[in-house]
């Protein structure tokens, strides 16, 4: 359950890293951007981001869209059909946060796995796959990653391990979908190109509205097959935009110039955990901090939590400190 306050000037905002505000820079690119009509396909601004962000990926073309979901449910459209399972982490976030609309939409179940850090065993990978003719079960359609993975508190998901999947999935003809809503923050802490990250997968959505800094956006990337179909489905779904450009230019902007900057959210994130983890009640999994993301928990019985969750949330609000959360 999440309750969200208003944001005062003197708030510290630890809300999301949704609550940005564009660089000074960034306005600047937004409003000198020759813009055009993205429905025709003529808007240059959004044509040379989605290039540029494809080449980033190493994939042939892109597709500029509002949102994240959005990206994810036109890639799951794009590798499904109604009836089919997607194979997801239980902690997903296609899965859990995107109002169901896997299944609204594209008429797909997902099936997922479980892990505390966002990898998928390969092995449960195997035996979760249904592959054979048998009308019982849910063809297996596609296989989703997350990364970073909001829900198992922002880590970043070994490379090792989506290669190994992929290697499965790549022997049963099944496609691989990145969830990229903090792919910026993965290259960062991982120390390895975008292309490399993005290599085994079909598709990849990278968001440009969260740590980067982007009012709005994401692009989804993958063969030009792939995105001439998507273009289709980012119409049927409402994201369709027209003088788009001065929206993309602010992504354009984030890409050439702030991705680096998000270390120093990462070097925040682990002095905050640390210093969290000093106070009598509080416990932070202050390894699990790989990146911008920071999750505490108060132990059962804590003061602060004698009205629950929105209780505390209400007196941190009150002190200038604005959170999320739920439960304990």
């Amino acid at each position: 359950m999440y309750e969200l306050a208003q944001s005062g000037e003197d708030a510290l905002d630890f809300r999301s890293d949704t609550v940005t505000r564009p660089s000074p820079g960034m306005w600047d690119a937004m409003h000198s951007a020759p813009l055009g009509d993205d429905i025709f396909r003529d808007d240059p601004t959004v044509l040379e981001f989605e290039a540029e962000v494809a080449t980033f990926l190493g994939k042939e073309a892109g597709l500029f869209v509002p949102s994240g979901t959005m990206a994810n449910q036109i890639a799951i459209r794009l590798h499904t059909r109604h009836g089919d399972e997607v194979i997801a982490h239980k902690g997903a976030h296609l899965y859990n946060y995107e109002s169901g609309a896997q299944a609204a939409l594209a008429g797909v179940a997902v099936r997922t796995i479980s892990s505390p850090d966002g990898t998928l065993d390969p092995q449960a990978v195997q035996d979760s796959m249904h592959l054979s003719d048998d009308p019982h079960y849910a063809p297996t359609g596609l296989i989703a990653f997350e990364n970073t993975h909001n829900q198992c508190g922002g880590r970043v998901v070994p490379q090792e391990n989506i290669e190994a999947v992929a290697q499965i999935a790549q022997g049963a003809g099944i496609p691989m979908h990145l969830d990229g809503a903090r792919l910026g923050n993965a290259i960062v802490a991982s120390h390895l190109p975008g292309a490399e990250l993005a290599r085994p997968f079909e598709t990849i959505s990278m968001c440009f509205s969260k740590g980067l800094g982007a009012p709005i956006g994401s692009v989804l990337v993958g063969s030009h097959e792939k995105i001439a179909q998507a273009i289709r489905y980012r119409k049927m779904y409402g994201g369709g935009m027209r003088q788009a450009g001065v929206l993309a230019a602010a992504g354009l902007f984030a890409l050439r110039h702030q991705l680096g900057d998000l270390e120093r959210d990462h070097q925040h994130a682990r002095l905050l955990a640390g210093e969290l983890n000093t106070v009598p009640g509080v416990e932070v999994d202050v390894a699990g901090v790989h990146t911008n993301l920071v999750y505490l928990s108060l132990e059962k019985g804590h003061p602060a939590l004698a009205n629950g969750a929105r209780g505390f949330l209400r007196i941190m609000r009150e002190k200038g400190v604005l959170l999320t959360g739920g439960g304990n």
